[in-house]
């Protein structure tokens, strides 16, 4: 980890934080996972160093997700390689319209592709079903619908990707690990529309208390990330004053989505207890008690 001290004979200008570590928080006394990172994108620590600093504050646990056929192998090869990770796999739900389409602006971090077509996006499925057999995978995902950054053009690949997902989950008895942005209703009407597997967590939960209390009843599981101490989230925090107490995990989406008074920097698991704080004072209980559901939650949504 990057020291937080400024440089010798001087203080660090304001403007170098965004690119600092926050300091370590104080450590847990229940021992939680974090449900949601990408090691493979964090630069400030190696595999080995970012598992160290998370343990020393409490999460023992990483869930390592593939978002493309690269970072997919690469989760699952990691999650082999060490005890305290588990791995998802899948085509991110904007990976699938860049393999049938075309990413002809590099944005992906495969840089600039060629259209594939259906065929190819069908022969990626197939490894992602391939590695989803694995016994250190524990789930498929993150997919879903993102009508964010992809339009119209890329909905059809998106949705036929993500039913495919769907059924790679339930034929391996895996959890289904959802990505939904500014989608909320396509993403219930598909899960309906397939029959949602045994074990559906939505990542980085982005609905209001109505939609919780929906996939309460249906019985998802819902992850928040550092977004929920977001100033401006207060209809996350509506959300998570209502999920039941047995279904909410906590993950950091690391390196994005870093806590309050940290937003902007890097994020990473060892600033899970700040976020498992503010969520605590949301539900009204101590952090013990909810590192204790976290804890269990996340065991039981992931098998492990």
């Amino acid at each position: 980890m990057a020291s937080n001290s400024g440089p010798a004979g001087g203080e660090r200008k304001k403007n170098d934080d965004k690119d600092v570590p926050p300091p370590l928080p104080a450590p847990l006394t229940v021992p939680v996972a974090d449900s949601h990172t990408h090691l493979d994108m964090q630069k400030h620590a190696t595999v080995e160093e970012a598992l160290a600093v998370a343990a020393s504050v409490g999460v023992t646990t990483v869930v390592q997700v593939g978002c493309d056929l690269a970072g997919s192998r690469w989760a699952a090869d990691t999650a082999a390689a060490h005890e305290a990770v588990w791995a998802t796999v899948a085509l991110h739900p904007n990976e699938a319209p860049r393999i049938e389409l075309g990413d002809p602006d590099g944005w992906s971090r495969q840089g600039a592709r060629e259209p594939g077509g259906r065929a190819a996006l069908d022969a990626a499925l197939a490894e992602i079903d391939r590695l989803a057999g694995l016994p250190q995978v524990k789930g498929v995902g993150e997919t879903g619908l993102d009508f964010f950054r992809t339009g119209p053009e890329g909905m059809a690949a998106q949705e036929y990707s993500f039913r495919r997902h769907i059924d790679i989950a339930k034929q391996h008895g895996k959890a289904l690990v959802i990505h939904d942005r500014e989608a909320h209703d396509d993403v219930l009407r598909v899960l309906a529309e397939e029959g949602a597997p045994e074990t559906v967590v939505f990542h980085c939960f982005s609905g209001d208390a109505a939609m919780a209390e929906v996939c309460a009843e249906a019985g998802y599981y819902l992850s928040f990330a550092g977004n929920v101490t977001f100033r401006n989230a207060q209809p996350l925090r509506d959300a998570l004053a209502v999920a039941p107490l047995d279904r909410v995990l906590v993950e950091t989406d690391a390196p994005f989505l870093t806590p309050m008074p940290y937003r902007g920097r890097p994020n990473a698991s060892y600033l899970i207890p700040v976020t498992l704080r503010a969520m605590a004072e949301v539900k009204g209980i101590d952090e013990d008690a909810l590192a204790t559901a976290v804890a269990a939650n996340t065991a039981r949504a992931f098998g492990y």
